[in-house]
């Protein structure tokens, strides 16, 4: 039963490097049972907010200094799906960051856009690095018709974009910038992180969940200007999010901020000293390499969220095969591993023994690498992430006639689905993109390293656009 491995897996000696980013403490919180209700007399309605959950969505607006902030407990995809939908007319063309969550995909397939893509800049160490302003620039001049630009800053490994800079260019046309930074709800906080989308973007989506003590699945999706529509917002969250919302939820989402504006100057205090304290004791590191705001030029990224920990291979061992040591061996799960590199979550409530024992361990292993020599090379984000040829819209691709087919013999056919490592989420191929001989040869050696690739049907097989 699930209910039975997850007590026993909470009793275990495992330490959470992952979200949720409450990190299992025992926070006060009263009996989820008891408190479990509908939208009874006196307690609101989340869809027509006039009581104590307009109150606590005000409050929370309040903290990060929007005009308006709305509790999601559809996590943050309820809320890019709305933002995207209120500010794009169906059928329209859309600006968007390729390493976008597949939210995003989502949302250009539902409303039938026609998406153009900006690509992160590379990074010396692998990793996708920033949007920069003047790639934002010349595509907008080369795509005048756009009706929205949207970004993930900061990205799942820390990269932070110059979110004021391109909103200015955005806003030369009047049109809105929609910022992910579901992986930022801890930004602004304190002066060692940088600060939020909030001020220069039109709406940003946090989620809460990932690295502040909420539950699961628990979001803010904020309005900053005028520039979408809140009406149709509104309209659209009562599509994309629940009918029924969960209370424990939001109370959840309403309690993690509550410990941010009473205790956040000493969680966070006590939270950097941490960072800095680990950091400075695996600098010493031979074959891995934990990223640093240091390690990246001007031009790969424009800030660094320290809070993210890239914990990059520099020998023959996968990430895979980093992440399966780093778990038998030491009990501690790490929330993704990529072709070349793991990547550990921290949050405000992290605990100085977690910090302890990851830096032990990354020195034990770092001595006897490298093991399992025979391991397969690497791939890194680099690799995966290349820039495909487009050939239909997603909305197109997804509603052809489709088939399905072995990876070795699709090389020069289109895409009919999403296909995208979990985590992250990030596509290598989005519907109506042509598959070459290298993305179907990255795809073969992700599957050979262990990695998690959804998308994919039974037998490493994929569907594809009949006869294109």
């Amino acid at each position: 039963m699930l209910e039975e491995m997850l007590k026993k897996y909470t009793r275990s000696d495992i330490y959470p490097f992952h979200m949720p980013g409450h990190k299992r403490a025992e926070l006060d919180f009263t009996n989820p049972y008891s408190i479990d209700i509908t939208e009874i007399e006196g307690f609101d309605n989340l869809h027509h907010a006039e009581g104590v959950l307009k109150e606590a969505q005000e409050a929370a607006a309040e903290l990060y200094g929007s005009r308006r902030a709305y509790y999601l407990v559809n996590g943050s995809t309820c809320g890019i799906l709305a933002a995207i939908s209120a500010a794009v007319p169906r059928g329209g063309r859309i600006l968007v960051s390729r390493n976008c969550h597949k939210a995003v995909y989502n949302a250009i397939y539902l409303r039938q856009l026609s998406a153009e893509y900006i690509y992160p800049a590379e990074t010396r160490c692998g990793i996708q690095g920033q949007i920069t302003v003047e790639q934002v620039r010349r595509r907008l001049e080369e795509c005048p018709d756009v009706k929205a630009v949207v970004i993930t800053s900061p990205t799942y490994d820390g990269i932070v974009s110059d979110v004021a800079g391109i909103a200015e260019e955005v806003h030369r046309l009047g049109i809105p910038l929609i910022v992910d930074e579901a992986h930022g709800a801890h930004f602004g906080f304190h002066p060692a992180f940088p600060e939020n989308a909030v001020k220069y973007a039109d709406a940003v989506i946090m989620s809460v969940h990932k690295t502040l003590p909420a539950f699961t699945q628990t979001a803010l999706l904020h309005l900053c200007s005028d520039r979408i529509d809140q009406v149709l917002v509104q309209r659209f969250l009562g599509i994309y999010e629940t009918s029924s919302p969960s209370y424990i939820l939001m109370a959840g989402i309403e309690k993690s901020l509550s410990i941010v504006k009473d205790q956040g100057e000493e969680l966070f205090d006590r939270y950097v000293a941490m960072l800095r304290s680990f950091r400075e004791e695996v600098r010493d590191l031979k074959h891995l390499w934990v990223l640093g705001a240091g390690d990246f030029s001007g031009d790969e990224a424009w800030a660094f969220d320290i809070g993210k920990l890239p914990i990059i291979s520099r020998c023959a061992v996968s990430g895979q095969k980093l992440q399966d040591r780093l778990l038998r061996d030491y009990g501690l799960e790490m929330e993704m591993a990529s072709g070349n590199y793991v990547l550990a979550l921290t949050s405000v409530m992290d605990r100085q023994e977690g910090f302890d024992r990851l830096s032990a361990a990354l020195h034990e292993v770092d001595a006897d690498l490298p093991f399992d020599t025979s391991q397969a090379e690497k791939i890194t984000p680099q690799d995966l992430y290349r820039e495909p040829d487009k050939v239909m819209e997603i909305y197109e691709a997804q509603e052809a006639e489709h088939e399905t087919l072995p990876l070795e013999q699709v090389v020069g056919r289109v895409s009919a689905d999403t296909v995208f490592l979990y985590p992250p989420g990030i596509p290598i191929l989005v519907p109506g993109e042509r598959i070459d001989r290298q993305t179907s040869d990255n795809l073969r050696q992700c599957l050979c390293l262990g990695l998690d690739v959804q998308g994919l049907s039974g037998n490493d097989s994929i569907s594809i656009v009949k006869n294109r």
